[in-house]
C-alpha cells in the first residue's frame, strides 16, 4: 500500500512540476487555469508525501538521514505551494518538486528501515524550527537560482516565452529578501533552543554541526546587513544566499551523510 502511494506522490510531483514548466518554453493563454491545475495536483502530492512519512516513520519525528531528507523535502514543496498563494512564483515548483520526487523515491525505496528514537520536548523544540528554517532558506536559495537566470537573460537580450513566464525580476528579488529575513530569524532561533539540550558537542557529535550553523548564519547576517546598509542586490546576493545554504546542507546533512552512510553510527 506504501509503495503505490509512494508511486502516486512521486507522479504528482513530476505532473506538477511538468505542468508548471510548460508555459516557460511555450506562449500559452491559459497559463492561469494550468497554473492552478498543477498547483493543486502538487498539493495531493505534499499530502500523500505527508501521509506516507507518518505511515513509514510511524507519527514519529525519524531523524535519520534519508528519513530527515524526505520530511525536508514535504515541508519545501508545503511552503513551496503557500509562498504561491500570495506571489505568482509557480517556477519554484519546477526546480522543488522534481527533488522532493527523488527524495520521496530514496526515503521509501532505497534507504535501509529504521526506527525514530524517542526524543525529549527541548529536542523537539529545537528540530522543529531548524526543519523550518532549513525549508524557508532552501526556498530562498531556489530564488536565488530563478534570480541568476533572469538576470543573465536580461543581460543578454534572450525574452523567450519562459522568461515571459517568470515573475518581475523585482518580485523575485523583493521576496528572496523577505523568505532570507524569515530564515535567518528561524536560524536564530534554532543556535538558540539548540542551548536547551546540548550537553556535550564532541559526545553528541555536534561540534561541527554547530560551527557549520554558526558560520551560515554569519553568512546570511552579512548579507542582509549589506542589503539594508549598502542595497546588496544581484550577483552578490545570489553567491551569498548559496553559499549560505551550502553551509547549511553541510551543517543540517554533511554530518550524518559521513556518520549513517560511511562510518555507520548514529547520530
Amino acid at each position: 500500500m506504501l509503495t503505490v502511494a509512494a508511486l502516486i506522490a512521486i507522479f504528482d510531483y513530476l505532473l506538477a512540476a511538468g505542468l508548471l514548466s510548460w508555459p516557460l518554453f511555450v506562449r500559452n493563454h491559459s497559463v492561469t487555469v494550468l497554473r492552478r491545475v498543477a498547483l493543486a495536483v502538487g498539493a495531493i502530492a505534499v499530502l500523500t508525501h505527508g501521509t506516507i512519512l507518518l505511515s513509514l516513520h510511524r507519527g514519529a519525528l525519524d531523524l535519520h538521514f534519508f528519513a530527515a531528507l524526505s520530511l525536508v523535502a514535504c515541508v519545501v514543496s508545503a511552503l513551496t505551494l503557500l509562498v504561491n498563494l500570495t506571489r505568482p512564483v509557480a517556477a519554484l515548483g519546477v526546480i522543488v518538486f522534481p527533488l522532493s520526487a527523488l527524495l520521496l523515491a530514496a526515503d521509501a525505496f532505497w534507504a535501509p528501515a529504521t526506527s525514530p528514537e524517542p526524543l525529549e520536548w527541548q529536542i523537539k523544540l529545537h528540530v522543529t524550527v531548524a526543519l523550518l528554517a532549513f525549508s524557508v532558506l532552501s526556498i530562498a536559495a531556489a530564488l536565488a537560482i530563478l534570480l541568476a537566470v533572469q538576470e543573465r537573460a536580461l543581460r543578454h537580450r534572450q525574452f523567450g516565452a519562459w522568461m515571459r513566464a517568470l515573475p518581475p525580476l523585482t518580485l523575485t528579488e523583493t521576496l528572496l529578501f523577505r523568505l532570507i529575513g524569515a530564515g535567518f530569524l528561524l536560524l536564530t532561533l534554532t543556535l538558540l533552543t539548540g542551548i536547551l539540550f546540548v550537553d556535550n558537542l564532541f559526545g553528541q557529535h555536534l561540534i561541527h554541526k554547530t560551527v557549520l550553523s554558526i558560520i551560515a548564519w554569519l553568512v546570511f547576517g552579512a548579507l542582509l546587513y549589506g542589503r539594508w546598509r549598502y542595497g546588496w542586490r544581484g550577483r552578490s546576493a545570489v553567491n551569498l544566499t548559496l553559499i549560505g545554504m551550502g553551509v547549511l546542507l553541510l551543517a543540517f546533512f554533511g554530518t550524518k551523510l559521513v556518520l549513517e552512510l560511511i562510518l555507520h553510527r548514529t547520530p
